[in-house]
């Protein structure tokens, strides 16, 4: 393990690696207790700093100084080559233009409880049918391939109103977006392209449906509400908005909420113990869900990017105006100042403040989503398949290496 001083010098190159892919990085509870505000190298090369403590993380995600947008400025760090990065793709820059709070009231009024609950029983009864289709394929089944993965493009191409026979060219767009060193910026850019000229055509098919009155009240797709919806001026979406959206719901609806589901079966099938504990009493499986978001180092991926306005002191240190800071949720989620027993899986613990979805103004508007996939897949799994088990040893796990987030390639199970 280095020295803080040579932290500063070297610049650790980020993400960091871990023993495995159930385990944090070695490095946090240094950086968190010797150096909370450190330097780091991007996979593109360029340099930001990285925040790893509970309360600066939160600072960050908060503070008007430090803004989201400021990840357009020429300035700032790249996550990875050229301007093929999520924060400065041209999703991101199309909904900085249509103006951010303007976009999240618009969208919000779908991502309501109610409409949640709604979907709950959709959720749970495509998870029976995948793991009908999963049982039927034998034993042992690799988890990731049989729901982990499947469920969410379901879900959210149901949610856009997007044909399932679709769904193979979402999950390669979705790949793609998410990159930071598996392709290269053409074929990121050709992503984009493509993804674009499919939503033209799906929104053009929309409008064309709302037009001759064909849309059945109550049935109506996001695309469809959000097509004939305006904001509090009377004015609509522009088409432009209207398909990063889709590009949007996309990348938190479906590679991230695979990824969210694959671990909380990793963490929860690592420990016999806890998964026993969820079978003995299912009133756990909603904390049980805010735990694994807690404790699971892959789920927050790489963080979220703030660039700095004007100086700023961050733990004692003056972060100064143009630095790009990489806010680590994941490590902060570990602080031991924030939680008792950071770095054990408390099946009960309440409240849990956990930061995997951010917070401020820019917290993921999908939340409520993620969390009703994973309690909908977690409350299945344990009715259909009680045996649940791994069947390799944690050791043997691999993460997929070059995505923002980093779950493990395959997760197989008997039962």
């Amino acid at each position: 393990m280095t020295g803080v001083q040579e932290h500063e010098e070297a610049g650790l190159s980020y993400p960091l690696s871990a023993p495995t892919p159930l385990d944090p990085p070695v490095e946090w509870p240094d950086l968190r207790q010797k150096c909370p505000v450190t330097r780091v190298t991007l996979a593109s090369g360029d340099e930001a700093t990285l925040l790893t403590r509970y309360d600066d993380v939160r600072f960050a995600l908060t503070d008007p100084r430090l803004s989201r947008e400021g990840a357009m400025e020429a300035d700032a760090a790249r996550v990875s080559d050229g301007d093929s990065s999520i924060f400065t793709s041209p999703m991101a820059r199309t909904l900085n233009a249509e103006g951010h709070e303007r976009w999240r009231r618009m969208l919000g009024k779908w991502f309501t409880a109610k409409r949640m609950r709604a979907l709950r029983p959709g959720i749970e009864s495509t998870a029976e049918r995948l793991i009908d289709e999963m049982e039927a394929h034998g034993q042992p089944a690799d988890l990731v391939r049989h729901l982990a993965f499947p469920l969410p493009v379901f879900v959210i191409c149901a949610m856009l109103g997007v044909p399932e026979s679709d769904r193979d060219a979402f999950k390669r767009w979705s790949d793609t977006f998410l990159s930071m060193t598996r392709y290269t910026p053409e074929e990121v850019r050709a992503a984009y392209r493509d993804f674009a000229g499919y939503m033209a055509g799906l929104i053009a098919e929309k409008r064309a449906a709302v037009a001759a009155g064909t849309v059945v009240e109550g049935e109506e797709d996001l695309l469809t509400l959000l097509i004939t919806a305006t904001d509090a001026e009377g004015r609509p979406m522009s088409d432009d908005a209207l398909t990063a959206t889709g590009q949007a719901l996309l990348i938190a609806g479906h590679e991230t909420t695979a990824g969210f589901i694959t671990m909380m079966a990793a963490h929860l099938l690592a420990d016999r113990r806890r998964w026993e504990q969820l079978l003995a009493d299912r009133s756990l499986i909603r904390p049980a869900v805010e735990e694994v978001l807690r404790y699971d180092p892959n789920t927050a991926g790489l963080g979220m990017i703030r660039y700095v306005h004007e100086d700023v002191e961050i733990a004692g240190t003056v972060v100064p105006s143009g630095t790009t800071v990489v806010c680590g949720m994941a490590a902060a989620n570990r602080d031991g100042s924030a939680f008792e027993r950071p770095d054990e899986m408390d099946l009960a613990r309440t409240p849990n403040p956990h930061l995997t979805f951010g917070a401020g103004p820019h917290s993921c508007l999908g939340q409520p989503l993620a969390r009703t996939e994973m309690q909908a897949v977690l409350d299945v799994l344990l009715r259909r398949l009680p045996g649940l088990a791994l069947a390799v040893g944690t050791e043997e796990l691999r993460q997929v290496e070059g995505l923002l987030t980093r779950p493990v390639r395959q997760l197989p199970v008997r039962w």
